[in-house]
């Protein structure tokens, strides 16, 4: 009862301010990395995460590139204006679809570790779309189609990776340079 009170109030509140004008930059263009940063970070930690490093990589580098690729092109195909009336890319949220992709991505690797790391990547990107509609950079319905296309686009990503790469480490290699990512995968 206390939570759902607490979400109802979140909402009335960015409800409130959502047609005040555009504000500029904000912490969502550095927060919508955040739940990726994390998966890689507790990674590096030594986390016991879903998949070894190469497979962890692969899919969330196919995740963010699906997403990518889906939010850009529908932006440069729909053309809907947003609130703040400074360029016609609103649907969907960018920033919102990037951060939940990171977020379900960190979802899936950390998942049997603890639901909350799940949680807090989800919370994150929960944050962020309420940023972008309290600056009136998107209506709730941009940030809800672009959490829908990260969530999808993961479980794409993790859907082709164990049918393409299957966890067999004589096959595939992923490398990172400081200006690459190089997979290889051997037939």
């Amino acid at each position: 009862k206390r939570l759902l009170s607490i979400i109802v109030c979140i909402v009335i509140s960015c409800s409130a301010f959502a047609q005040k004008e555009y504000k500029g930059d904000g912490p969502d263009d550095y927060l919508r990395l955040v739940p990726l940063g994390a998966t890689v970070v507790l990674k590096v930690c030594g986390v016991q995460s879903r998949d070894d490093w190469q497979h962890l990589l692969l899919n969330a580098g196919v995740s963010t590139l699906i997403t990518a690729v889906t939010t850009y092109t529908l932006k440069n195909t729909i053309h809907d204006t947003r609130p703040d009336g400074t360029d016609r890319r609103a649907f969907p949220s960018g920033h919102a679809a990037i951060a939940f992709s990171g977020a379900h991505v960190l979802f899936k690797e950390y998942k049997d570790v603890s639901p909350w790391i799940g949680i807090g990547g989800y919370a994150v990107a929960t944050a962020v779309s309420c940023d972008r509609v309290l600056r009136n950079r998107h209506r709730w319905d941009d940030v809800a189609a672009g959490a829908a296309i990260g969530i999808l686009s993961t479980e794409l990503s993790y859907w082709l990776g164990s049918k393409l790469w299957p966890n067999n480490k004589e096959n595939l290699q992923v490398s990172v340079t400081p200006t690459a990512l190089q997979i290889q995968y051997k037939l």
